[in-house]
């Protein structure tokens, strides 16, 4: 399975009353993939409010998703946490709903040693026979899945990539020994140009949502070679990458995005579940501000 290079981190729609909106969500896959070009889809990440999702729900949301999508690009699921037993269980179900990929989030809050780690995504990916990408995020778990757990992992036939938030140098360790089926992600936008100069092979993406074929482009002209296109590009970028999680302080993912595709008339509306809150009326002024000025 080939996820591409630009895959989506997509958030969730929800109404007025905190309930998905399937209208919304049906609209924003078609544009993530026919406007913005995407080519893959993750379906309840971070991006997409996995936490506060429940299982029906985000079984309901495989379902759609891949009935939406309808074979244009693959769709894959998050159904990682930091129970094993359960994660398998989601994956099973996943499996079962067809979607073509998993993304297995690093445990969090339990901080398992790396052969807790390495055990924990080892039972998961036995458990099913799509493929499985990792993802390690260790400003959001409290854990590092290392270099070295990393490319143990990577043996395993059907762990094919890793989502890492890590410094540029454990990508370049990891992207140096790993086998030629496993490919390695950047998880942070800001970061795709570096990651990819030392290995990688694409991005897990936020700023897709709005930027999807700016940043096709920038991948294309590092992959083609044109290196000062690409530069030039990712300094056009930089201010969205920066400004869709520093509104201009730090603000939670996905509040920022959310807006921005209710601003642009995406989706009806940026609501977002609690714990996690709407942006203040300055951080909203600050995001219209970002899109209307882009260059």
């Amino acid at each position: 399975m080939d996820f591409g290079r630009l895959i989506t981190a997509m958030v969730t729609p929800f109404d007025a009353e905190g309930r998905i909106d399937w209208e919304a969500t049906g609209r924003l896959i078609d544009y993530l993939i026919d406007e913005q070009g995407t080519d893959s889809i993750v379906v309840s990440g971070t991006t997409g409010e996995s936490p506060t999702l429940e299982d029906d729900e985000k079984l309901e949301l495989f379902r759609y998703a891949v009935e939406r999508v309808r074979g244009r690009v693959p769709v894959i699921a998050g159904t990682g946490s930091n129970n094993t037993a359960h994660s398998i269980h989601l994956t099973k179900e996943a499996e079962a709903a067809g979607v073509d990929g998993i993304l297995l989030v690093a445990p969090y809050y339990n901080k398992p040693s790396q052969e807790g780690l390495y055990q924990h995504f080892c039972a998961i990916a036995e458990a099913t026979k799509l493929p499985v990408m990792i993802y390690n995020v260790p400003g959001r778990t409290g854990v590092n899945v290392n270099a070295d757990t990393t490319l143990r992992l990577a043996r395993i036939p059907n762990i094919v990539a890793t989502k890492d938030c890590a410094p540029t140098e454990q990508l370049t360790a990891i992207a140096a020994e790993a086998p030629s089926h496993f490919r390695v992600y950047s998880g942070d936008d800001s970061q795709t140009l570096p990651a990819m100069a030392v290995g990688a092979h694409g991005i897990v993406s936020v700023a897709s949502h709005i930027v999807g074929r700016e940043m096709k482009r920038m991948i294309e002209a590092h992959v083609e070679g044109r290196p000062a296109e690409a530069a030039r590009l990712n300094q056009q970028l930089s201010p969205i990458f920066k400004g869709l999680f520093n509104c201009p302080h730090p603000v939670p993912n996905p509040v920022p995005v959310k807006y921005a595709l209710s601003h642009l008339g995406i989706i009806p509306t940026g609501a977002v579940r609690l714990p996690l809150v709407p942006l203040t009326d300055a951080e909203a002024a600050f995001v219209r501000n970002l899109l209307d000025n882009r260059k």
